[in-house]
């Protein structure tokens, strides 16, 4: 198996699952330092230097950088759209299965009910938009390619979690004050990117067990849904900060270059039909800020031994259960 964009979020989370699957080999795990990913005319020859091929390789590379989007389109499109297209050229004349992570942003995000795979998108950023040419793009290349809609990811490195805690952080050491500001009215779901690589690992075994390889489109996120507002509380009142305050804001209190959705809910329908569920987004959470990806500097009462690991103190505060509001 292979993953493309191993140094992100999903990406180190996908390289660590394969690694420590026993069924899973890891063909190669690619970052920018290795080749570039937009350097389609070199897939073939890169490619070509490995010994054992991959039968699944995953896309979990993007341009993720929502505002600068609109102003670097041609580097979104790249990217998003126009680099997977040749991967998955690629791929499908060699017989490799390709998957390719895709984003809620693809919706307009004013919908009431969960967005379903086969309901119509209409981006509302750049973004959006390249990512959604990509999803046209890499099936229309390779018909037995997957597309995977995800939302609102954490993981290992910077994330929103990591913001938030940095933030109450600041304030519990007196370098900032007043409560954190919040939008209250965007409202969707968050998705563990450990949890999201498990998934994508269970998808590829699909195949190999006799059952029909998955194809087209599928939505996989943690279960459950909430606003940016109740996730930063549930992360402030589990990560051990629950006398931090937060101010609920609307969308509009921030000025941003992108359009963000105000609802943009992935309906999971088809993946559970797959026997693919994915737990509640606390229970995740909880289990984030009890994992390797912790921020430990972050988080009351852990702090890092010599070795780069972390180690718990007896005074650290619970975050197995949230504290009372």
């Amino acid at each position: 198996m292979g993953v493309l964009g191993a140094s992100g979020q999903l990406g180190r989370c996908l390289v660590r699952a394969i690694t420590d699957a026993e069924d899973v080999e890891l063909a190669f795990a690619a970052t920018r330092a290795e080749i570039d990913l937009c350097d389609t005319g070199r897939i073939g020859s890169w490619l070509d230097g490995f010994a054992d091929p991959a039968d699944v390789v995953v896309n979990a590379a993007a341009y993720t950088k929502v505002d600068a989007c609109e102003t670097e389109s041609e580097r979104a499109y790249e990217t998003n759209a126009l680099a997977p297209a040749g991967w998955a050229r690629e791929l499908s004349s060699r017989g490799i299965r390709f998957f390719h992570v895709s984003t809620d942003y693809v919706f307009p995000g004013d919908g009431d009910r969960p967005y379903r795979e086969e309901d119509a998108t209409e981006p509302r950023t750049v973004y959006g938009a390249s990512k959604r040419a990509g999803e046209i793009a890499v099936l229309g290349t390779d018909p037995t390619a997957l597309v995977i809609r995800t939302s609102w990811v954490f993981g290992p490195g910077r994330n929103f979690v990591v913001a938030i805690l940095d933030q109450a952080s600041r304030r519990r050491r007196g370098e900032a004050e007043g409560p954190l500001r919040v939008v209250n009215d965007q409202h969707g779901a968050p998705t563990h990117a450990a949890d999201l690589a498990e998934a994508l690992l269970a998808l590829a075994r699909r195949g190999r067990d006799g059952a029909e390889p998955v194809r087209g489109l599928l939505h996989l996120r943690n279960a459950g849904e909430t606003t940016w507002f109740d996730f930063a509380r549930e992360i402030l009142d589990r990560a051990g900060y629950p006398e931090i305050g937060i101010e609920p804001v609307p969308t509009s209190a921030f000025e941003t270059a992108a359009t963000r959705p105000a609802y943009s809910l992935l309906s999971c329908r088809r993946a559970a039909d797959l026997g693919i569920e994915m737990r509640d987004w606390r229970e995740a959470l909880a289990a984030y800020l009890e994992g390797p990806d912790r921020p430990a500097a972050l988080i009351p009462g852990v702090v890092e031994d010599g070795s780069g690991q972390d180690r718990d103190l007896p005074t650290r505060a619970p975050v197995c259960g949230a504290a009372s509001r």
